[in-house]
């Protein structure tokens, strides 16, 4: 175990100015506070936050963070308290161990809602200091180094936690190297089998290629000393994980894998990256297809370096990964490196000393912003894990707007991802999409280099069966949001014209105030609840006339002639047939003239305001039509003669009115039964009845089908009854037509 002097040079000889007083005051107090506490190994219990210390001092990080490393489990595992450690060590330390502490055990396997809370703490935590983040990604790496000492159940359930969140999340952070040794710790203890084989193979052609390393790491070397090219390279062979992930993402061996050798030439300016490059390309030959620049066109995680593959000495494919000296030290610790370079300094060590002495706008905060954002606005936690994840395990392609912004997005994304990622406004307001000037479909694939385009509209709300065309959890997100705003908007205007209709028949005018007034009686505490709740048919009118209007209510009927209000459902004679009259609600068919009258619920089509739809049989404009309010699914139309009326006897039926827009006409649902003759070319006369006369054919069903004669269902769209009426003349003067009728079941 380190002992106190040991982790204080540690620490002063990258950073003289720590406070060594504070470093040699924490290790003493978390090793009395832990006590006897003792690890699964036997060890020390202290041994741990000690050990998580000493890595986070090979990332060279402020004096704080490695304080808080050495108390990060003081507040979860001992009596010691938030307001004990502010006092001693300072609030801002404080913070940072309250921020660990909340961050309880995920549970992948059994309690994922738990995990998926947990991950939004987590989360939150980080989006205020991001050093929370790199205490947690060294304690997890400590865990991972001793995992062996774990239950077989314990060592599955980490390992699975470390592959799906904290490996992703530390690439995401551009922690490279720390991300590799999660990976192949968690890769040993999931796949055994597979990490053994895999061991096992890299030995062998480890022995079979003895100092084929070295020779082409001497050849480069050479090679760039020849053109005075001052470069550092070495080589080194893939890590196991990554080896295995390949060789599964390709469906290959490992004898077919030739590109296992990883080498790194470190410049010293960008002009030498591309020098090497040039030597590189102009010795060997290249793979094609395996070019990528990363220096023009950095990563999200700020990650810089040009990657190119060659064919070099005895034949061997090999990687190539070029960049400066800055650029690698962000590569291997992300984040973590941006303090040592925050004023461009590389042997001063300029450390972050407060949370905002990070740099902010650099690309992992972007990501992470973004991130906590969408947990904000998710409506659960497992959906926004569900999102995280798809943002954590997708590469990239980098795509452009016309003005030339670049915009980063996982592969397999669309343009609506691309609309999404510019602006949430913009996502939902996409209606189309040019890639490279061509109009293309919205759903896309787009690639690397593209630049696209977003058409929008105004007023359009993105329908929910987007939420398939996207990758992105940032596009779902907005998307299964936009689409519940708009069922909520649906339902508050039903239930905002529900109650300004009876306030009218009590003499009155709705306003928001008599409606604010009447909430705490209600028990609801915003006005949109109340008219959504009384859209959805969740609250009763009844209530909500009392509570604003009780005076009204007790004292006099409503005013207007013709409503009706019984204590019971009843039958009244109307004029074609027998209807039910609601106990609250008055039912008044229209003339089918078309034409909207006062009191009644204006229907345009199921594409309104209103949370609207039609019975199978359908209705048109013309058709007398009764709205019956189904709960969870708003109001749904019958035609007058509807059998199906008969299911709805003690349901709320609404007065409800055809509102046609004649400059923008609609097509609505209709039923016909044709009864013709079965013989060839009869539905092709029928079908061409319907088109000619504008008619849109949904369906066709055969209910009886006999040697001389055929009974269909037709399910048509049309504009109203005149227009059906017409489909309707038109086919019975076809020869082939016996019978015509329209139908409601």
């Amino acid at each position: 175990m380190m002992r106190q002097y040991e982790l204080v040079e540690r620490v002063l000889r990258y950073d003289p100015k720590a406070d060594e007083a504070l470093l040699n005051r924490a290790y003493v107090y978390a090793m009395k506070a832990h006590g006897n506490q003792k690890r699964a190994s036997g060890d020390p219990y202290f041994s741990h936050p000690l050990e998580v210390a000493a890595i986070l001092t090979d990332l060279k990080l402020d004096d704080a963070t490695i304080v808080t490393a050495l108390l990060h489990d003081v507040i979860e595992d001992t009596p010691v308290t938030r307001a004990e450690i502010d006092q001693l060590f300072g609030p801002e330390i404080g913070h940072l161990v309250d921020g660990l502490t909340k961050i309880r055990r995920l549970d992948l396997v059994s309690k994922k809602a738990e995990q998926a809370e947990n991950f939004r703490k987590l989360l939150v935590a980080i989006s205020s200091d991001i050093r929370v983040l790199l205490v947690k990604l060294a304690d997890r790496l400590h865990n991972m180094r001793t995992l062996e000492h774990m239950k077989p159940e314990s060592r599955q359930r980490i390992s699975e936690e470390t592959l799906d969140i904290y490996a992703p999340l530390a690439a995401r952070m551009g922690m490279e190297k720390l991300r590799e040794e999660l990976e192949d710790h968690a890769f040993r203890w999931l796949h055994p089998e597979a990490y053994r084989a895999v061991t096992a193979k890299l030995a062998e052609l480890r022995k079979s290629n003895e100092g084929l390393v070295e020779e082409i790491r001497a050849a480069l070397a050479a090679k760039l000393a020849e053109v005075g090219i001052d470069a550092e390279v070495s080589g080194r062979e893939k890590k196991p994980y990554a080896i295995w992930r390949k060789m599964a993402n390709k469906q290959i061996s490992l004898e077919q894998l030739s590109d296992i050798y990883a080498f790194r030439v470190i410049t010293k300016s960008i002009d030498d990256c591309y020098r090497v490059l040039g030597v590189a390309h102009t010795t060997w030959r290249t793979v094609p297809g395996r070019f990528k620049d990363y220096i023009s066109t950095p990563k999200q995680n700020n990650y810089q370096s040009i990657h190119t593959t060659i064919v070099g000495p005895r034949h061997q494919r090999v990687e190539l990964q070029i960049r400066t000296r800055v650029m690698h030290d962000i590569a291997e610790y992300g984040v973590a490196a941006h303090a040592i370079y925050k004023d461009g300094g590389l042997n001063g060590h300029v450390l972050a000393r407060t949370p905002g002495e990070f740099e902010k706008d650099s690309g992992p905060y972007v990501w992470l912003r973004r991130l906590v954002e969408t947990l904000l606005e998710g409506s659960n936690s497992e959906e926004f894990l569900e999102h995280t994840k798809l943002e954590l395990f997708q590469d990239q392609v980098f795509c452009f707007t016309p003005k030339g912004r670049l915009i980063a997005l996982p592969r397999g994304a669309t343009p609506l991802d691309f609309a999404y990622a510019v602006h949430t406004d913009i996502g939902n307001a996409a209606v189309g999409a040019f890639v490279n000037g061509r109009h293309v479909p919205i759903d896309t694939v787009l690639r690397n280099g593209d630049e696209v385009e977003i058409e929008t509209a105004k007023n359009h709300t993105p329908p929910a069966a987007w939420e398939n065309l996207v990758v992105t959890g940032r596009a779902r997100s907005a998307i299964r949001r936009a689409a519940r705003d708009a069922v909520r908007k649906q339902y508050t205007e039903l239930g905002r014209r529900l109650i300004a209709s009876h306030f009218e028949r009590f003499g009155e005018e709705l306003t928001d105030d008599a409606l604010k007034a009447a909430l705490p009686r209600l028990g609801y505490k915003s006005l949109e609840d109340a008219l959504a709740a009384v859209g959805r048919n969740e609250l009763a009118i009844e209530n909500v006339l009392k509570a604003a209007l009780p005076d009204a209510v007790e004292s006099k009927a409503p005013s207007r002639p013709g409503y009706r209000r019984t204590r019971r459902f009843g039958r009244a004679r109307g004029q074609d047939g027998w209807f039910n009259i609601d106990r609250v609600m008055s039912l008044k068919f229209r003339s089918g003239d078309n034409e909207p009258k006062a009191g009644g619920l204006a229907i345009r089509g199921i594409n309104s305001d209103l949370p609207v739809s039609f019975e199978p049989g359908g209705a048109v404009p013309g058709d007398r039509i009764v709205g019956v309010m189904i709960p969870g699914e708003g109001i749904r139309i019958f035609q007058i003669h509807s059998p199906r009326l008969r299911e709805y006897e003690h349901e709320g039926w609404i007065d409800v009115t055809w509102d046609v827009d004649t400059d923008t006409p609609q097509r609505f649902p209709a039923r016909i039964s044709v009864t013709a003759l079965n013989e060839p070319g009869t539905l092709a006369q029928i079908a061409k009845v319907i088109g000619e006369s504008g008619g849109n054919i949904d369906n066709v069903r055969m209910v009886r089908r006999a040697s001389d004669f055929t009974e269909m269902r037709i399910e048509l769209e049309v504009l109203d009854l005149v227009h059906l009426n017409h489909i309707i003349s038109g086919l019975r003067e076809k020869a082939v037509v016996n019978k015509v009728e329209r139908v409601f079941d």
